[in-house]
């Protein structure tokens, strides 16, 4: 299955992995007569659940914005719209924005593909942390394996891709700390080898929306 991708990067505006949230919020306000895919609320106030297909990061100090379908789009129909960014207050203009749309064939074969995440991957919701806090180190490993291929699952789900094919992932994982709407978080930094294909700047995991999980392919 073939799907729409769009990366919006801001080169000279340099800012924290963590305010990736806080482009959410100026960019979900900014706009948010546009869309609910902004900020995945619905004008009723309501959430909308499904897989963000709008993405806010901050990777390598540089912020940016990923859409995926209808979210790829978006940002095009928005591109020249931003003029600054304003992150608590603090103005940035946009000095200089890049764009760049493609489009990505999705597929689950027999190539082994190496991922790396460039920003923390928050695997464990409040129910599952509590199981992996349970487990021996092997059966860890285990359980972030299934993890990641659930995470791919939803990715896919999320963009309509649907495959019979079984997906496979083995990571090779840190535990890390991380702080989440001001409460420690368990994440994890590192790589996985699946036979899924991903594009790069995808998030898979909790809170992608915000930053987190996302992968580039090691080429």
């Amino acid at each position: 299955m073939q799907i729409t991708q769009t990366t919006i990067q801001f080169p000279d505006i340099q800012l924290q992995t963590r305010d990736a949230h806080k482009l959410r919020g100026y960019f979900g306000n900014l706009f948010k007569e546009h869309s609910p895919l902004l900020h995945n609320h619905y004008a009723d106030g309501s959430s909308r659940y499904a897989y963000p297909l709008v993405q806010y990061k901050v990777v390598d100090r540089i912020p940016a914005l990923v859409g995926f379908q209808e979210g790829a789009d978006l940002l095009v129909s928005l591109f020249l719209k931003i003029c600054e960014l304003n992150i608590e207050g603090q103005h940035f203009p946009v000095q200089a924005k890049n764009i760049q749309q493609k489009q990505i064939e999705l597929s689950v074969n027999q190539q082994l593909y190496n991922y790396f995440f460039k920003t923390l991957w928050m695997a464990l919701n409040q129910e599952n942390f509590h199981k992996y806090s349970m487990l021996c180190d092997e059966d860890k490993k285990q359980f972030l394996n299934r993890q990641i291929q659930n995470n791919i699952l939803s990715f896919y789900k999320g963009l309509g891709f649907r495959t019979t094919e079984r997906i496979m992932a083995v990571a090779r994982l840190e535990e890390k700390q991380t702080l989440f709407k001001n409460q420690t978080m368990l994440a994890f930094s590192g790589s996985f080898t699946s036979n899924a294909f991903l594009p790069d700047w995808a998030g898979i995991g909790k809170a992608v929306s915000r930053g987190f999980g996302t992968i580039n392919l090691i080429e």
